[in-house]
């Protein structure tokens, strides 16, 4: 039998490809910008079905950042691929109402609105825990809901500020925000698997669980060597480009052809095989470089040495003697040379998806999983699928003609 590759998914005679592992699971997302989206997504990735509720008119916000892809926001076709929308005013009596019809038959509700607004609207967890036991719930907030900073919104840039991640991010005195949005991502993937666990655990014990989950813990988990660093030395880390202020050497370095190639070392054997590659085996022979700690300490001697014999030589030329000398290496790329990478293609990472301005091409959600294809769903126009929805929840053809003219829908 031919041998799939690594990044094809599997099947067998006895396991015939499924829709999804997630398949027969509904999920309601009363959720806006990224992190619930980002979570919700991932959910629709492995097949459940994602039902997205937004406000009647404009909807998620995140639909107008711009309207580069085909008229369509970038954030938006990367977050809201495979969801049905279905608009809802929450405000109006008539909107909770329909709310409750699809919270008694779904499995799932992940909200991520601003401080507050889950009680004020009256769908907080604990007004729904004891109305659908069996229903799980996860609250997406920033900070938590105590502590000085509950009542603040919180944006991705906000949360790395406060977090300290800016803090390690950049050069000394000129921090930045790490570019993809860290805070919004990790919160989203933490909150995906904390709905797979709580399904796990109402397989065994019919009962549905609450969570809530806060960016900002997130991210502060994200910290958590940096954090155990400092704690034990009393001292912060002083960011370092490209760098690592916990090891060396472990950089970007400029090549003769105009590009650069980041090389990387993360133990002490890694180190005489690096100055090996580079013709200088003193280096390596010297105690004053011989642990770790101390060639943190001296990287403004070692850099230098190691820029040098990079920009005397092409990136190809490079790459070749790392990977004989078994030393971690990678160009430095542009978003522009990843949509060409010849890892993508080579594996086919690229599908298109329908979206109402055309199709676009998306890459394929990283899990590879055996006997599964990802479903990979369209992009929803705004409220496509209310009506659908909405019927099969229940609502006949008057109840939705009076949600139409009383603005609900």
């Amino acid at each position: 039998m031919e041998q799939p590759s690594g990044d094809e998914p599997t099947t067998t005679d006895e396991m015939p490809p499924a829709r999804g592992l997630l398949d027969g699971v509904t999920v309601v997302a009363v959720e806006q910008a990224v992190s619930a989206p980002f979570c919700t997504r991932t959910l629709a990735d492995l097949g459940a079905r994602v039902i997205k509720i937004e406000p009647p008119g404009r909807g998620d916000f995140t639909r107008a950042y711009d309207d580069v892809v085909n008229g369509m926001a970038a954030h938006f076709v990367w977050l809201a691929r495979g969801k049905e929308s279905v608009t809802l005013n929450l405000k109006h009596p008539a909107g909770l109402g329909v709310l409750h019809r699809l919270l008694a038959r779904a499995d799932a509700l992940i909200s991520n609105l601003g401080p507050g607004a889950t009680t004020r609207l009256g769908i907080d967890q604990a007004a729904l825990a004891a109305r659908y036991p069996r229903l799980i719930m996860l609250e997406i907030t920033g900070y938590g809901s105590a502590g000085p900073l509950a009542p603040k919104r919180a944006y991705d840039l906000l949360v790395q500020a406060e977090s300290g991640a800016c803090a390690i991010t950049g050069w000394e005195g000129q921090p930045a925000k790490p570019g993809p949005p860290m805070a919004d991502a990790c919160t989203g993937l933490y909150g995906a698997v904390t709905i797979l666990a709580a399904l796990h655990d109402r397989g065994r014990t019919g009962r549905g669980r609450t969570a809530e989950l806060s960016m900002f813990d997130a991210m502060v988990d994200m910290m958590g060597y940096t954090l155990h660093h400092t704690r034990a030395t009393g001292v912060d880390q002083i960011p370092v480009g490209m760098g690592s202020p916990a090891v060396a050497p472990y950089g970007a370095y400029p090549t003769a052809d105009g590009q650069t190639v980041v090389l990387g070392t993360t133990n002490d054997a890694e180190w005489v095989r690096l100055a090996g590659m580079i013709g200088r085996p003193d280096l390596a022979a010297d105690p004053r470089y011989a642990r770790n700690p101390a060639r943190v300490a001296a990287r403004d001697v070692l850099d230098p040495v190691i820029a040098a014999w990079c920009a005397a030589r092409p990136l190809a030329t490079i790459q070749q003697a790392a990977d004989a000398a078994a030393i971690g290496n990678a160009r430095y790329n542009t978003a522009t040379d990843v949509l060409a990478h010849e890892q993508m293609s080579a594996r086919g990472r690229w599908r298109e998806i329908e979206t109402p301005s055309g199709p676009v091409l998306s890459a394929l959600p990283p899990p590879v999983v055996s006997g599964t294809a990802p479903p990979m769903g369209a992009i929803p126009a705004l409220g496509e699928h209310t009506v659908k929805v909405l019927t099969e929840f229940g609502c006949t053809p008057d109840e939705l003609d009076a949600l139409r003219a009383d603005g609900t829908i």
